[in-house]
């Protein structure tokens, strides 16, 4: 079939539209209103790359453990002495540099003081951190820096310029005059600091995995001498609080719902300009073509695809996600928010053009003409089914991957449809639930393949990671807007929980669950029941609702098996649930 020739009129305005959504997301990226989202897709990109132990960085931490082991003897803070003392040991064990991430500011007695001073001493090049200086460029540690400079030791800020979203990131150079922790420790280990190669705001720090990455020991096995020289042999060795009760642990990155320990963050930084800034945002012009790529790329597309260009927008965006995680695995941030934002502007603004440019067309026509009228309904309904159409593929996209046909998603959505309208819900929110539902499996995109399809029966591992996918498919739904797709996510993550408690992922028992959930739990089990595997013959409708009955109370919500018993007697038999012609039928 013939694509038809775009009238010069529709030409002009879809290509505005490319360019006015290139505008607008240049206007996102440039004035930074997006950067806490921003930000967040930046932690997505370190969440998903593998951690690399670096290999010569070891953090000595102040943790449970150790206030555990003390608690009896001192609190914290510990005497200086006590510093000294792991300070003597680290040396002794063969460490290559320390970095001292506890301040110490305030005096003491000179007892505890000077023992602090003179073991650094016997340990040139330390560094010790502070968070205060004296609006010169100096500190005060221990006296001050020409205390410090006689002992070959070096004080250093240790603070970290904060996210939007409160999440520590970059590294600067230098903070009020005095040098980073992460630089001063750099050219103590003889490494040549370039601070103008640093961004603006401080530069990435190229984190080398999640809480944990970076080895830690304990401060009280150090000072015990519990801890074997090939633990510290010619490592940089951060000592510093890591006990979350110390209030020196942050958010980053590269998990969720994690904090880092302040000593990682350091080594962490450290890392990054010992390696001479690996992580860089890209130049300018890279974000400025990648907005006019995606700005223009849905009007390219209608201009002979027409109302299929809003299928073609998901597609690029899928592609150039994957693009920017490849250069941000070779050491270039792009932005992805501006980008995207300018691609479903383009998208909905070449809709609307098109749309706009042809109902003149035919309005110029026949302005009273039915055909008209009927061509802007279809026109208008194209585009609502259009959006549907895009969370229905999502859906197929996780059932396709098993044994599932795309007819088993759209009979969850009708019948977890009529179960809630017999609930007592409205119809409103039943239809929401009809479109919801189908999205209860779309965690199985992460399920491995081995897993995903094997043909015999799982072991314990493997049906361990096929119930990630209830977390995995409420993760890929999670933060949006929208209620439906909110609903979405209540259900992917509880359809699986059971109402005595025994289900997964977290457990919850009876009321506990959502109702959105418990009402597919036993729709979808009911499905697959009465459908034809490669492995099983098709239940009867009897033998489908005996099992249902048995499990109520147990597996099901006991109120909603009394409503779905009658209701799918009522439906009757599901028309040859096996086939694959992309209809769904129910025989009254």
């Amino acid at each position: 079939m013939s694509t038809p020739i775009r009238s010069t009129k529709h030409t002009r305005a879809v290509l505005l539209a490319g360019l006015l959504a290139a505008v607008c997301g240049l206007a996102i990226w440039t004035t930074g209103v997006a950067g806490s989202l921003e930000d967040t897709t930046v932690s997505q990109r370190f969440q998903v790359r593998p951690a690399h132990d670096p290999g010569d960085l070891v953090v000595v931490g102040i943790d449970d453990t150790t206030l555990s082991h003390y608690d009896e003897d001192h609190s914290w803070p510990y005497p200086r002495s006590w510093h000294a003392q792991v300070i003597d040991r680290l040396r002794q064990l063969g460490a290559r540099r320390v970095i001292y991430d506890v301040q110490f500011t305030e005096a003491t007695t000179p007892k505890q003081d000077l023992a602090l001073y003179d073991a650094i001493g016997r340990f040139p090049g330390t560094v010790l951190a502070t968070t205060e200086t004296n609006g010169r460029g100096g500190t005060n540690v221990l006296g001050g820096d020409e205390n410090l400079k006689a002992v070959g030791a070096t004080a250093a800020m240790a603070s970290f310029p904060i996210l939007n979203g409160g999440e520590i990131a970059r590294v600067e150079p230098s903070r009020d005059g005095v040098a980073t922790i992460a630089v001063a420790a750099a050219r103590s280990l003889g490494h040549r600091v370039d601070v103008n190669a640093f961004e603006k705001d401080g530069s990435w720090i190229d984190f080398r995995g999640p809480p944990g990455t970076i080895p830690e020991v304990s401060f009280s096995a150090v000072r015990e001498g519990d801890v074997p020289a090939s633990a510290i042999r010619g490592k940089v060795v951060v000592v510093g609080m890591t006990a979350l009760t110390g209030q020196d642990s942050h958010p980053t990155p590269t998990v969720r719902d994690e904090l880092m320990s302040g000593p990682e963050v350091q080594a962490n930084a450290l890392w990054t300009v010992l390696h001479d800034l690996p992580m860089r945002t890209a130049p300018w012009w890279v974000g400025v073509l990648a907005i006019l790529a995606l700005g223009l790329a849905p009007a390219a597309a209608a201009l002979r695809l027409r109302a299929l260009s809003v299928a073609i927008a998901p597609l690029v965006a899928v592609a150039y996600v994957g693009v920017a995680y490849v250069a941000f695995t070779k050491g270039w941030v792009v932005p992805v928010v501006a980008p995207l934002a300018a691609l479903a502007l383009s998208a909905i603004g070449t809709v609307i053009a098109s749309y706009l440019t042809e109902r003149r067309e035919r309005q110029r026509v026949s302005q009273h003409n039915e055909l008209l009228e009927q061509a802007v309904r279809e026109r208008t309904a194209e585009l609502h089914e259009t959006q549907l159409e895009i969370v229905q593929r999502l859906a197929r996209a996780a059932e396709w991957r098993d044994e599932d046909t795309g007819e088993h998603v759209e009979r969850i959505g009708h019948m977890s449809e009529r179960l809630a309208l017999a609930a007592g819900w409205s119809a409103v929110e039943a239809e929401t639930l009809r479109h919801a539902a189908v999205l209860h499996d779309v965690g199985k995109i992460g399920v491995p393949d081995r897993v995903l399809l094997k043909p015999g029966k799982l072991d314990a591992e493997e049906w361990a990671i096929m119930k990630t996918h209830a977390e995995i498919g409420a993760s890929m739904l999670s933060g949006s807007p929208s209620p439906l797709v909110q609903l979405g996510e209540e259900i992917a993550r509880t359809h699986h929980e059971r109402w005595d408690g025994s289900g997964y992922p977290r457990g919850l028992r009876a009321e506990e669950i959502p109702i959105a959930g418990r009402i597919v739990a036993i729709v979808d089990v009911f499905d697959a029941l009465r459908s034809r595997r490669p492995y099983k013959s098709a239940w009867t409708l009897d033998e489908a609702l005996t099992e249902i009955v048995s499990q109520s109370g147990r597996h099901f919500d006991p109120e909603l098996v009394e409503l779905f018993v009658p209701m799918a007697r009522e439906l009757g038999d599901i028309a040859d649930l096996g086939d694959d012609d992309g209809q769904l039928t129910l025989a009254a």
